[in-house]
């Protein structure tokens, strides 16, 4: 077979697999209805009585959620019974816990001074029953009996739990730590004292900001990306990044702060709106127009005050909220720069081709070998994939073979006036408007 009819076909199966892939992302769109959010814990010592008060989404408990291995309720397994338990009334949530606890009480450790202590059920408070498609929050109560002159503890659960927030109350430079699923804290001193200090802090919340970019971030991964494809010229792209940047991390402080407040109902939706909007403009322009940067700017505040919700969940340390929110920042952009770098060096070679640069029968090579890697990744589904990236193996590969088809279909066209950006960037900046269409119509009218 020729490499013409190769490509051709191709084609073919790049409209094909394009179909599947905005299907399964739209899919996936429903995690910020169904998300898979921490577990957060307030522990408060009275005289000899430790007490930790629990906010946590009950369903995905007593569903059997393994809540390590997907970031939305929908894509597990048990999601026909957690959907089943989120529409229950709350007493009889409240009963289903109570049958459930035998279960959870020997996956939770605490130890005093070292030793295992015994953790009791004290109660389960359900949320009111509203609407089925939102996270319904409930606050469970146990209690741990401390002997006389206890000094220390330590608190985790089994990973299967998911990640787990611990707050001490009503001590001194008290305790604040983000567990990852299945981790047990350092001992833990009653008197307080256990703050940590500023650089630890920041430290620790790397990893949270760049994991609520990948792999949970979609919508500002293709925001991003609607900014990567108007141009591959560093210029255009470090304008818009940094305006972003820094639009962003403005109001991510003002929100965290409390100085501005701006429901979720109508931040989706213009989140939504501007990935629209930037990969709409790519298709008719070929270079940064005048007003893009100012839009970017204004859409930057809008994503700060998304990345601001995200904090809400689980709160920052209130010792040391300045060390915390910056390392979250970081690990926002962080996450944003290794989008951008994947990117660059999937089409690196495609674009030096369409230059004129480079052995276009080499590159061609390496693409045909990314590609069959793509979907081998894709028809394999292996487990440690899905692990590494809280979600089906083919949310990211899936999009990734459609770009190496179509990175071989450009240098098949090199020939041609543009042909990297008829044939990848355009496209690309379609598939990215239209997943940003829906999901602006899915959080306004759905």
């Amino acid at each position: 077979m020729s490499l013409s009819s190769i490509v051709r076909s191709s084609l073919s199966f790049v409209r094909v697999l394009s179909s599947a892939v905005l299907i399964s992302v739209v899919n996936l769109s429903a995690a910020h209805a169904h998300e898979v959010l921490p577990a957060i814990a307030d522990m408060t010592q009275t005289d000899d009585l430790l007490r930790l008060e629990i906010r946590l989404n009950a369903e995905n408990f007593v569903a059997g959620i393994d809540q390590t291995e997907v970031t939305d309720t929908n894509l597990a397994p048990q999601a026909s019974d957690y959907d089943a338990l989120r529409a229950l009334p709350s007493n009889e949530l409240e009963a289903a816990f109570v049958e459930f606890w035998p279960n959870m009480q020997p996956q939770i450790t605490v130890l005093v001074d070292g030793q295992p202590a015994l953790v009791g059920f004290e109660s389960l408070k359900v949320g009111a029953l509203g609407d089925v498609s939102l996270p319904r929050g409930s606050v469970l109560t146990l209690d741990v009996d401390l002997p006389a002159g206890a000094q220390k503890v330590q608190i985790g659960w089994d990973r299967r739990f998911g990640t787990l927030i611990l707050r001490q109350m009503g001590v001194p430079s008290p305790y604040d730590g983000y567990l990852e699923a299945g981790a047990l804290t350092d001992p833990i001193s009653l008197a307080g004292g256990d703050q940590a200090s500023g650089l630890t802090t920041l430290l620790r919340y790397i990893p949270i900001g760049f994991d609520h970019i990948i792999p949970k971030g979609l919508d500002h991964i293709l925001f991003v990306l609607g900014l990567f494809f108007l141009s591959t010229k560093m210029r255009p792209l470090i304008t818009q990044v940094s305006l972003f940047t820094l639009a962003h991390t403005i109001t991510l402080a003002l929100a965290a702060l409390g100085y501005v407040t701006v429901p979720a109902s109508i931040v989706e939706p213009l989140i939504a709106a501007s990935i629209v909007y930037v990969a709409i403009e790519n298709i008719f322009t070929k270079s940064l127009s005048m007003w893009r940067p100012v839009v970017i700017f204004g859409f930057g505040l809008l994503h700060g005050l998304g990345f601001a919700s995200v904090l809400a969940e689980f709160g920052l340390p209130q010792g040391a909220f300045v060390p915390a929110l910056i390392g979250f920042n970081i690990g926002v952009e962080i996450g944003q720069l290794a989008v951008i770098a994947v990117m660059f060096f999937c089409v690196f070679k495609a674009v030096r081709v369409d230059a004129g640069i480079g052995n276009a029968g080499q590159v061609v090579a390496l693409y045909s070998i990314l590609a069959i890697g793509a979907a081998a990744l894709i028809w394999l589904n292996p487990e440690v994939v899905q692990l590494m990236i809280e979600a089906p193996t083919s949310l990211f590969t899936a999009p990734l073979l459609g770009l190496f088809l179509l990175c071989l279909l450009s240098i098949q066209n090199r020939h041609q006036i543009e042909a990297y950006r008829r044939i990848v960037a355009t496209p690309a900046s379609v598939a990215i408007a239209v997943i940003g269409a829906y999901w602006f119509i899915e959080r306004v009218f759905l």
